[in-house]
């Protein structure tokens, strides 16, 4: 947590209500982000961020500081977002771990980390084919830089499922790609 977040938390508990803008701008737009990518839709993305905001006021005399705010707030982010999401039915992608067992990381490695333009665009279509999830965790590891213990807090999985994850969809990005070079 940031140094100066606590000391703002204690004045708006203790009454100072208008301070919590503080945490609407600090964070509003990283939130507002997740969301989007998870539930695909931007009027979605907008309610919910500001059902993710509501229930962080409501119980913030619950935060405890054991994490900083913006994992407790992610947190709240990504359950509201996959409560959404679990009332709409969504068409997820199927792939045989024996396929990704012969890929090579190397292989997978060089042809994520390109700059070429086109590839960056395939990338980014492939990442809209992953689940609401999957998206998530690329989402705040990739472009929030969140660690992998603090995924974990977030997703409340241990910090080896977390790097499996991570794994295994760099994985099945390259496979979504390749699959999209050959169309």
């Amino acid at each position: 947590m940031k140094t100066d977040e606590l000391p703002i938390i204690l004045r708006i508990v203790g009454g100072k209500t208008e301070e919590f803008a503080y945490f609407l701008n600090a964070y509003g737009q990283q939130v507002f982000t997740l969301i989007a990518r998870m539930v695909g839709s931007e009027e979605d993305a907008q309610e919910l961020t500001q059902d993710t905001f509501l229930k962080a006021y409501q119980h913030l005399d619950s935060f405890n500081g054991g994490s900083s705010f913006s994992t407790w707030i992610y947190r709240i982010a990504y359950n509201t977002a996959l409560s959404a999401l679990r009332k709409k039915p969504s068409e997820v992608l199927a792939f045989d771990d024996k396929m990704w067992a012969s890929l090579s990381d190397t292989e997978i490695d060089d042809s994520l980390d390109s700059e070429e333009e086109a590839t960056i665009e395939r990338l980014h279509h492939a990442i809209g084919q992953l689940s609401p999830e999957e998206q998530a965790i690329i989402t705040l590891f990739y472009e929030e830089d969140k660690s992998i213990s603090e995924l974990a807090v977030i997703l409340k999985q241990s910090e080896n499922n977390i790097k499996v994850k991570l794994h295994r969809l760099r994985k099945k990005l390259y496979v979504i790609m390749k699959e999209e070079e050959r169309r």
